[in-house]
This record gives C-alpha cells, structure tokens and sequence, in this order.
C-alpha cells in the first residue's frame, strides 16, 4: 500500500482570494515504512509575499522570484503522488483546496477528495479535547521537532509521517512481518500473486536420535488411535 505524506505552504489562507501556493513537501510509504522518496519544490506565487506568510515560512520574494511556477511543477507533483496513492495531510481540507485551485489553473487533473486521509481528523478523534497541531502531536509522542522554528514543508512532512505512524498504532505497526517488498522507484504495489515457495534445500532435522526414539515410544504408548499414527 503506498502512501504519501504531503504538506503545502501558501501565501494565505484562501485561493480564490488570490493567494497561492509556494512550497511542497512530500514523502512516500510503503505499509506504512518511509522508502526514503521525498518530493520538495518551491513555487513563485506569482505575486507579492504577505509580510504575515513571511514571518511563518520565511520565503520572501526575491528568493521564491526565480522559482518556477505551479503550471510548470504541477506534472512532476502529479506524477510524484501518482494516481490512486492515499494522501495523508494534517487539516487536509486546506491543503486540498489550494492544490486543487492550482491544479485547476494550469488546467490538469484535480485530486479527488476521497484520496486524502485527514491526520488532524485522526487526532481529534483519538485524543478528545487534546491539542492536535503538529507541535502539540510532536510532545504527545516525544518525536523531535526542534529544528521546527519555521514552517517548511518538507520538514513538516517527514514530522507528519511520524505522527501518522503513531496515531495508527507505533512507528513499524506490521513489525517488519508484511511480505510485501519496498517497491522500486515508480512502482505502485507489490505484485499481487506472491506466494511462498518451498526452500529449495530443506532444513536439516534438529531432533537427536534419543529424541526420537523417545517421542516413539510415547506414541505407542497412546495406541493406534494417537494423531501421529494417521
């Protein structure tokens, strides 16, 4: 099953005020164990960085001026969380809204809602009445956010996969049992007709010969009835 954490930073708070995104972050799962694929980009908004936005990224206008813009990114995005991988965002509401917006600008394919797992959503219902921001998330489960000082989207990403992880149930929930492999890079899923197969060498026997004679004359006392004798 393949996942991507995703996070967006943004001029404001609404697209069809005008305002747009400038930063993307992006790491992908695999059952729910970080391959170490990752997706960064900054965007020029294409307009004039509110002194408020600046003061929580820290993205002026003369570093984002000579980014690219979002119709020029918005394949490689598309391509990067690919068609049908669950997307877990923390206030997902929002982040949809602004990628959606921006994708419908430069005319490509929206995100169907359904795709998005809501983390914040998650919290709330698991820790009623709880503070549920990132930082207060990163104290409840002792995970290290003090290179946090500003917003940024990749980090944010990375200490949301975290987070996620310890909301449905511990940072490797399958123990490192699943038999699904990592994929290689572009791939979706596991191929879905894996099936153990024999060894090729069987294992050699552990029993001593005093084992064994001991386990037969334990069967025979139980008569021809005993499971072993079928």
């Amino acid at each position: 099953m393949r996942e991507i954490v995703l996070d967006t930073e943004t001029t404001g708070f609404e697209p069809h005020e005008g305002h747009r995104i400038v930063e993307i972050g992006a790491v992908e799962l695999f059952n729910h164990v970080p391959t170490g694929r990752t997706y960064h980009q900054y965007i020029n908004p294409e307009r004039a960085m509110p002194q408020e936005a600046f003061q929580v990224h820290g993205l002026g206008d003369d570093f984002l001026r000579d980014k690219p813009k979002f119709a020029a990114i918005a394949q490689d995005f598309l391509d990067f969380i690919g068609p049908d991988s669950k997307l877990v965002i923390h206030n997902a509401a929002f982040d949809m809204k602004f990628l959606n917006a921006e994708l419908g600008w430069a005319q490509k394919p929206l995100i169907a809602n359904d795709r998005a797992l809501d983390t914040l959503m998650i919290a709330r219902r698991k820790f009623p009445g709880s503070p549920a921001s990132l930082d207060a998330l990163c104290r409840r489960f002792n995970i290290d956010n003090s290179s946090r000082t500003l917003h940024g989207a990749l980090l944010d990403s990375e200490i949301l996969a975290e987070i996620y992880l310890e909301l449905i149930g511990g940072r490797q929930p399958g123990f490192g049992l699943s038999i699904d492999p990592v994929p290689a890079k572009n791939a979706d899923m596991a191929p879905a007709d894996w099936r153990p197969r024999p060894r090729p060498t069987p294992l050699p026997p552990r029993l001593t010969e005093a084992e064994a004679e001991a386990h037969a004359a334990f069967v025979a006392k139980m008569g021809v009835s005993a499971i072993w004798n079928r």
